[in-house]
Parts: C-alpha cells; structure tokens; sequence
C-alpha cells in the first residue's frame, strides 16, 4: 500500500518531505507528489505514515486505493 497526496488540498508548505524515511514525497509543479512505489507507509519503522504526523490539511494525503 502506499500514500498519495492530493494536489487540490496540497498549499506546498514542504513539511511532509523531510519526514519521510524513503524519500518518495517529491516536489513536483509547485507542489508535493508521493512516489507509490517508494512509498512504505513508514512500516515496519512507524505506526503511521509520518506525513500523515505533520500535514495540517484534513485529507490531504490518503491511502492509495487500489
């Protein structure tokens, strides 16, 4: 499973990019994208995707739904 984010709730502040552990949050046209398959919803390491921890934006970033 991986997260994404979407980009009409996205503002661009960059706080979800230097929290996570394998660098699959890139900036991409303004904004912030999540590579899925670099994304490991910080497991094993954490009990929550740690992107999720700092995003002020309700439902900003989401599980990819497969």
């Amino acid at each position: 499973m991986a997260m994404m984010i979407d980009s009409s709730l996205c503002t661009a502040c960059g706080d979800c990019e230097p929290v996570c552990p394998t660098g699959a949050i890139i900036p991409s046209k303004g904004l912030f994208t999540i590579k899925a398959d670099i994304c490991t919803e910080c497991e094993p390491d954490h009990d929550m995707p740690q992107c999720l921890n700092v995003c002020m934006e309700d439902g900003c970033i989401v599980p990819v739904e497969d």
